[in-house]
């Protein structure tokens, strides 16, 4: 890979991380933060994680649809974004977690599970 193609790429990604700050100061006001968790110049695809106080936030599912649809716009190598706060049951964030109410699963012995035990 050439240099001047190796910055292109730090140029895209520079691109991306500024976008985020600057369309988006609320994220890190709220206790949130955004990060690029991958970028495939080729395809012009980019995977961003919400994590902080995204995960769980009841407007991160705007805030996700914002983030795709402007960034497109703007920044016209970008072709496809892909955005999770983790709480999507995957391991994109690394501990997402997907709700779960007594009686949905099962403990080690087969028992369904009553959720947990009140304190009195």
């Amino acid at each position: 890979m050439s240099t001047e193609t190796q910055n292109d790429g730090d140029d895209l990604e520079e691109r991306v991380t500024n976008f985020l700050r600057r369309n988006f100061p609320q994220i890190q006001m709220h206790g949130g933060s955004a990060a690029i968790q991958d970028l495939d110049r080729e395809s012009g695809e980019v995977s961003i994680a919400l994590g902080g106080a995204c995960s769980g936030c009841g407007i991160s599912p705007m805030t996700i649809q914002a983030i795709k649809s402007r960034m497109v716009k703007e920044i016209p190598e970008i072709e496809q974004v892909n955005a999770t706060t983790g709480m999507d049951g995957g391991d994109d964030m690394g501990g997402g977690m997907s709700p779960s109410f007594p009686g949905e699963t099962v403990d080690d012995d087969g028992e369904a599970d009553e959720g947990p035990e009140a304190p009195f």
